[in-house]
């Protein structure tokens, strides 16, 4: 019967479409069927000369490294990230995620595990899930050849020609990775970033001599047959995955379409990835700007990947459809209102893989400035939203004053979800996170890392017993989604009266405080599908008009007698030294925290111990006032 109930739910949220492209797709495999379709052993056929590249019409980025030279003199200082990247680099020591370095000795070894895949398997018989290997993310790291942007920026900013190194790179990789073998051609994403990625290298160094016929004859052999392989398995993007992987997919399609004109289905690929480009800005961007993932750097991925492609296409007199400015407008609009003026930094909401394609500056990884909005000519700040602001369709809504941004989460899905946290409340003091969310760690680790990562436990919000908001299934999987919410900040004026606070008493911390103008935001969830019917999370957050205070009020509706309510919080380490946080339940009676065991992830592949506090209340609602000391 569980299986049963847990199978219909899967068709209920993921369509009849999906689940028949999945079975489909998984018969193919194991039958054998798609090794056929990518084969391991073809002829080596010359497409096109060196010379005849060169001389295609099409405009790039920039034209060459000389051309870039001689637009920007060498610098006499180096960023000290970037000296140090090199540095690494050059021990053979790679960043990875932009968060730690590995020492890399091969294209198939884990640096974490030491599990090293083998080099003749078919993709189709590689499992990036398995728990001796660990995440197979550690080995496509190097391979999706994002480190060569570092090397690149090196190279043009200090002179040091740096173009054999970067030939040997790609060499070394044709040379170990036989065709569809191997970790390497197991994602789709991840062969159509290094078709990107080796074409950037392409233009850079274009007229290098360690750029020979040979060199080049060998790379565009294996742009077309990775760009095939995208092509050939589209579908699966489309259907069975539909976020970022389908964008950077379709778009990989239509720039090879543009760029290497002399493949027999260039003009195809070009044709359909532009299509599907914007079919899927159109679907996964939201009309308000918010994304499908509910990651803020997945999204920030996807404007990476927009002002590549409209770039391109303008420096070619191309254009694509109107849907695709207007996402991508208001996906910039969306990010700059979640983002912290003082830092850049974004909350670190939603999952979070370290992922920076194409890294052209020195900016730290969770500066998001230099991605999504220029910073104004005078170095200032962005200018974002001040006040209340709301995106009903993802679900999100913020509150910015002079010296605070708050920022929540309240959002129903009719796309896959990925954690749940909903209602989740982030607190930033002064460029400071004082109140934050516990990041991803890993996507592929024990699974007591995943579900609290993934879960409701790792997010600043309500617990039922021990549920989560949604019920964990294999992978990226969630049963029983959050499909009804709603949310909305009002701002209202004068003195706050004790009545129109649902539940309280008279014995609240703020009977005898006089309360200015003031922001409340109200938001319901229905959650909790797998413990019972019609349970209801709603929260209340007031924030007093450019005052650092903040009372949270928390109420589960229709839980049931027997599971408590937990109210959940992460400090920043410095919180309790300029902050207090008291609870009170129904009845005016304060109640005392629990600190219990806690993680914070900042970075992907790195975890710290934190403090986590748990109020529980004795009946299932709660009243929190989180305050600043005065000094």
């Amino acid at each position: 019967m569980r299986v049963f109930l847990m199978a219909f739910h899967l068709l209920q949220n993921m369509g009849l479409r999906y689940v028949l492209f999945r079975a489909g797709y998984e018969l193919k495999r194991r039958s054998g069927f798609l090794k056929l379709a990518f084969p391991v052993k073809v002829l080596q056929r010359r497409w096109a000369t060196l010379a005849d590249w060169k001389q295609l019409p099409t405009v790039f980025l920039f034209e060459s490294r000389e051309q870039l030279q001689a637009e920007n003199p060498l610098k006499t200082e180096i960023a000290e990230s970037l000296k140090t990247e090199i540095a690494e680099y050059k021990k053979g020591n790679l960043l990875f995620f932009n968060s730690q370095y590995y020492a890399v000795t091969d294209w198939f070894t884990n640096p974490k595990t030491d599990h090293r895949y083998s080099p003749t398997q078919h993709w189709t018989e590689i499992n990036d899930f398995s728990p001796t290997a660990g995440d197979i993310k550690y080995v496509w790291e190097k391979s999706r050849f994002s480190f060569l942007y570092p090397l690149i920026r090196y190279d043009l900013q200090t002179g040091e020609d740096l173009a054999e190194t970067v030939f040997q790179e790609i060499d070394s990789w044709i040379a170990a990775n036989h065709l569809h073998c191997g970790p390497n051609w197991r994602c789709s994403q991840e062969i159509a970033l290094r078709v990107l990625n080796w074409t950037y290298a392409l233009h850079y160094y274009k007229n290098s001599p360690a750029l020979t016929e040979a060199r080049f004859e060998r790379i565009v052999h294996l742009i077309y047959w990775q760009t095939r392989y995208v092509a050939k398995n589209i579908n699966f993007s489309l259907i069975a995955v539909r976020n970022n992987h389908a964008i950077t997919e379709t778009l990989t399609m239509y720039l090879v379409g543009l760029f290497y004109p002399f493949f027999a289905e260039s003009a195809t690929w070009k044709k359909d990835g532009k299509r599907l480009f914007e079919q899927e800005i159109a679907y996964q961007i939201y009309e308000d700007g918010t994304f499908l993932q509910f990651s803020m750097n997945y999204h920030r991925v996807v404007v990476q990947l927009l002002t590549l492609g409209t770039d391109l296409a303008h420096r070619n007199n191309e254009r694509f459809a109107d849907v695709v400015y207007d996402r991508y407008q208001k996906s910039l609009e969306f990010l700059q209102a979640c983002q912290d003026p003082k830092t850049g930094w974004l909350p670190n909401y939603g999952n979070n893989d370290g992922a920076i394609f194409f890294k052209l500056d020195d900016s730290h990884y969770r500066d998001y400035r230099s991605q999504c909005s220029p910073p104004p000519p005078d170095g200032g700040v962005i200018n974002s939203p001040i006040g209340g602001w709301g995106a009903g369709l993802g679900g999100y809504y913020t509150l910015r004053d002079d010296s605070s941004f708050t920022f929540l989460r309240c959002g129903a899905y009719k796309d896959r979800p990925f954690q749940a946290d909903n209602l989740h409340l982030d607190l930033w003091v002064n460029g400071e996170n004082i109140m934050r969310d516990a990041g991803s760690y890993q996507y592929n680790t024990d699974e007591r890392w995943i579900r609290y990562f993934a879960g409701t436990a790792s997010h600043n919000t309500v617990m039922l017993g021990d549920f989560d908001q949604m019920q964990k299934g294999p992978q990226f999987l969630w049963y029983h989604w959050v499909k009804e919410a709603a949310g909305e900040w009002k701002m209202e004026n004068g003195k706050w009266k004790m009545e129109n606070l649902t539940y309280a008493d008279e014995r609240s911390i703020l009977e005898s405080q006089k309360i200015n103008n003031h922001w409340t935001f109200e938001g319901k969830i229905r959650a909790f599908g797998q413990v019972g019917k019609n349970i209801y999370h709603h929260r209340k957050v007031i924030k007093t008009e450019n005052e650092l205070n903040w009372l949270i009020e928390d109420r589960v509706e229709n839980a049931p007698a027997h599971l408590p309510i937990h109210q959940i919080w992460h400090p920043s380490p410095a919180f309790f030294e300029q902050f207090t946080i008291r609870a009170y339940a129904e009845d005016g009676q304060e109640i005392a925290f629990q600190e219990t065991e806690g993680w914070y992830s900042s970075l992907y592949g790195q975890k710290e111990s934190a403090r986590r506090l748990v109020f529980t209340p004795p009946t299932p609602y709660i009243r929190t006032e989180i305050s600043h000391i005065q000094r």
